[in-house]
Order: structure tokens, then C-alpha cells, then sequence
């Protein structure tokens, strides 16, 4: 009897109001799942403009700082030229925005192998050993068997995928050749069923019906306007002789002269026994109304309304600012957790076919999302300059790293920002700290500084 109690409380059951009963309006209520079409993604993502944002904004932002690598000149050089010839960077927006429309996209990495259906061995490739960099859709691509060995690399992923040719055989590619991007991953493959199954689904599913009351919204609002002025005129005796076809046309004559002489002067000619008014309709709380749905979309999206809308922000004091940066962190964390991962073989291609080589101490920052204002980049040089300035002392001999060690650093961290323009020419003309020779004020001041220490008098 307790256990009965216990749960007739937990559920909030009231047999008076019928709230939690078979009764209440909101035991009909239940998830369902939207269904959408390839020729509706399709028909949304180019004829209406909160789909088309919703898919490219994060696909873009992902991308659109890129990355810094950090390694030698020579090798930076060889890496971003390789990247330039392959369009890295367009081909993984690309497949972002595909994946994030349709639920699943690729890369295929082309190393000119002629079987796909071997695992890619980057070990085996040498300079301009990368020749060309595919993308193509779950709509191209068919995902196979799924591996169900938990020891296996791939396990829970299909083993091999399947693309149609020109000549209409079937053209096997092991998963190691393809860059993957999902959607909305499945929570479940055993569960899911899909039309693709491997794939995921596009990020217009979740959010599918936030956008269509969206758009519903402002279509109506859009067609309120065509209301917003209504003319009203009293004719005696309309009713009992609107029957009349002669009648009818006389009415129709008679108030389309005068709408057409009050369109020419503002006046309206009526007969005394005729009268006129205007109702005007109000507006002032739709904008409201409207932007609360655009806000749920925005929410639903996972995208700031500063960012999907390009408006400013409103209340007292508000900037956005935190907004933005939370969007932008989240971002940054799905490039580090999803894309890094996706990418990791393709990198090790591209530095190999750059360089020739791998050398171990290559590797790469996502550049910071988040752009700062020349104050703030102002502000960040002073920092460092003083930070350095704390490192190597006022004079020779008080440095805690030794100079020249901080001046190569300090040099690679200035070219890779950008703080100083033609410091790294200038760098090559007149070359670093460490390749100078000391002046011979240097040379007397670090003779000084051991005599200076040995007539110390000493504390015991």
C-alpha cells in the first residue's frame, strides 16, 4: 500500500483536475519522429533561409580560421602549399555542410592505390604522394556491414563502404581512406532505423519544427499587414437588394469610382445616408511574438541569435560578447573532439606529401575562433613583452632562460600572430640574437658581473 502511495505522489496524480490521469490533455501528448525527405532537406536547405543558416553557419565557423601548425619554416611552407593545392579547406566545409544536411558526408583521400578495399598505410606515402581529395554524401556513398569485433579499430563502424562508378560497378573504399563526417550521430545503430543506415541524421530534424512555426509565424504576421488598414462603409438597405444583378454592378461601379477619386485627391465622395469608417490594426506586440519563435529556433539550433539572425543584443548593457564566446568554445571543443579524430589520417598524409617525411615535432593548433580588437592584440603584446622582460632580467647574467633561447621563441611567437609584419624578412636580413655576436659593452658587463659576486662580503 505505501509503494502505491509513493507513486500516485511521485506521478502528481489529482482525480479532481483529471492531472495525471488517462483524462488529462497532456497524457495525449507524446514524441514522435519527424520525417523528412531527401527532396524536402533539399527544398528547405535552398528556398527558405533559417535552414540554409542553421546548416552553414557552424560548418563555416568550424573552418574559417583554420589552423596554425607549428614546425620549421621550411616545413610550415610545405604543409600550407600542400593544403593550397589539395583545397583542404574548401573540401572540408564541403563535407561539413553536406554532413550536417543530409546526415553523413566523406572525404575520400585519393592516393593514386588502385585497390580501396586495403587499409591506408600513411607510412608508405612521400612527397606529392596525396593526388586528390573526393567529397561525397551518404547519398553517394552506401555504408556496408558494420563491424561487431570489439577489438577491432572500427567497431561499432561499417567495414568497408560502397560508391556506385561511372560504368555502374561497384567501387569498395575501407574506411581508412575516407575523412567521416555525421550529422546528429544516432544514439543507437541497432535501434535506428534509417533509409542510410552508418549515417547520421541531418541537424534539421531536431529543429524541424521550431523553423516551420517560425515560418509560419512571420508568414502570417507577413499577410496581417495587407489588414492593416480596413475601410468600412455603411450602405441603407444592402442586404435586401444585393440579390439584384443590376444592383451588384452599381455597387461595384459606384465604389471603385470613389476608391479611384479618393486614390487621386484623399477625398471620398459617399452620399449622406452613406457612411464611412476606418479601423486601423495594431502591430506593437507581433515583433515580440515573432522574435520568441525565432529565438526558439535559435536555441533549438544551438547557434546565438547574434549569429543566426545578425541582430544586436538586446537589454540593458547586453553585448553578446558571452553569447558568442560560449558558441565559439563549443565550436572549438567539436574541432578538437570530432574533427581532429576525422582528420587524423588525412593529416599525416598532407605532412607527409608536403615534406617528404615525418618529422615528430610537426604538429597543429586550431587558430582561435574568437577575434580580437586591435586594443586587445595591443594589450596582449605589452603582456608578452613584459613577460619576456621578467624572463631575461635588466642586465646579462639575471636572465632565468638564456636570452637567446627567449628571443627565438619570442620570434616564432610574433611571426605566427602576426603582431609585427616583415619581422620574420627582417629576421632573415639582419638574423636572430643567437647568431650575433655580442657587443663589447655586453662582453664588459658579463666580465663585471662574476667580480661584483666574489667581492660580496659574505654573510656567515
Amino acid at each position: 500500500m505505501g509503494n502505491i502511495i509513493a507513486f500516485v505522489r511521485d506521478s502528481l496524480t489529482n482525480m479532481v483536475a483529471n492531472l495525471g490521469t488517462s483524462r488529462d490533455k497532456a497524457s495525449a501528448t507524446f514524441y514522435s519522429m519527424p520525417m523528412l525527405s531527401d527532396e524536402e532537406l533539399l527544398n528547405a536547405y535552398r528556398g527558405a533561409w533559417l535552414p540554409r543558416k542553421i546548416v552553414d553557419i557552424p560548418a563555416f565557423d568550424s573552418v574559417r580560421a583554420w589552423r596554425d601548425w607549428q614546425a620549421k619554416k621550411p616545413q610550415i611552407e610545405a604543409i600550407e602549399a600542400e593544403e593550397k593545392r589539395l583545397n583542404v579547406k574548401g573540401k572540408i566545409l564541403e563535407a561539413k555542410i553536406k554532413a550536417r544536411l543530409w546526415g553523413g558526408a566523406a572525404l575520400v583521400i585519393g592516393t593514386g592505390e588502385q585497390d580501396l578495399t586495403v587499409p591506408l598505410n600513411v607510412e608508405r606515402i612521400g612527397k606529392g604522394g596525396l593526388k586528390y581529395l573526393t567529397v561525397m554524401s551518404r547519398r553517394q556513398l552506401t555504408a556496408g556491414e558494420v563491424e561487431r569485433d570489439p577489438a577491432s579499430e572500427w567497431y561499432g563502424k561499417p567495414m568497408l563502404y560502397q560508391v556506385s562508378s561511372a560504368h555502374g560497378r561497384q567501387v569498395e573504399i575501407h574506411p581508412s581512406r575516407l575523412v567521416i563526417f555525421n550529422g546528429n550521430p544516432a544514439p543507437d545503430d541497432e535501434i535506428v532505423t534509417s533509409a542510410y543506415p552508418g549515417w547520421g541524421d541531418s541537424v534539421l530534424l531536431s529543429v524541424v519544427d521550431a523553423i516551420k512555426q517560425a515560418d509560419g509565424t512571420a508568414a502570417n504576421i507577413a499577410s496581417l499587414v495587407f489588414e492593416a488598414k480596413v475601410n468600412i462603409i455603411r450602405v441603407p438597405d444592402f442586404m435586401q437588394n444585393i440579390g439584384n444583378a443590376e444592383y451588384r454592378a452599381k455597387i461595384l461601379e459606384r465604389y471603385t469610382l470613389a476608391a479611384t477619386a479618393k486614390g487621386i485627391n484623399g477625398d471620398l465622395l459617399l452620399d449622406k445616408e452613406e457612411e464611412f469608417e476606418q479601423k486601423t490594426a495594431s502591430f506593437a506586440t507581433l515583433p515580440e511574438v515573432l522574435m520568441s519563435f525565432l529565438q526558439i529556433v535559435s536555441g533549438a539550433a544551438d547557434i546565438p541569435a547574434t549569429r543566426l539572425l545578425g541582430q544586436s543584443p538586446a537589454g540593458m548593457n547586453a553585448t553578446g560578447e558571452s553569447d558568442l564566446r560560449n558558441y565559439y568554445d563549443r565550436l572549438q571543443a567539436m574541432q578538437e573532439v570530432e574533427m581532429t579524430p576525422a582528420m587524423m589520417r588525412l593529416d599525416e598524409c598532407i605532412i607527409r606529401s608536403g615534406t617528404g617525411s615525418r618529422d615528430a615535432d610537426i604538429y597543429y593548433e586550431w587558430a582561435p575562433l574568437w577575434g580580437m580588437s586591435e586594443k586587445e592584440k595591443a594589450d596582449v603584446f605589452k603582456t608578452k613583452a613584459d613577460a619576456v622582460r621578467q624572463l631575461v632580467g635588466t642586465s646579462p647574467g639575471q636572465e632565468i632562460i638564456p636570452r637567446e633561447a627567449v628571443s627565438d621563441a619570442l620570434v616564432n611567437a610574433l611571426v605566427e600572430d602576426g603582431s609585427l609584419p616583415g619581422l620574420d624578412a627582417a629576421i632573415g636580413e639582419y638574423g636572430k640574437l643567437s647568431e650575433q655576436e655580442p657587443s663589447d659593452e655586453e662582453l664588459a658587463a658579463a666580465a663585471a658581473a662574476p667580480a661584483a659576486t666574489s667581492a660580496r662580503p659574505s654573510s656567515r
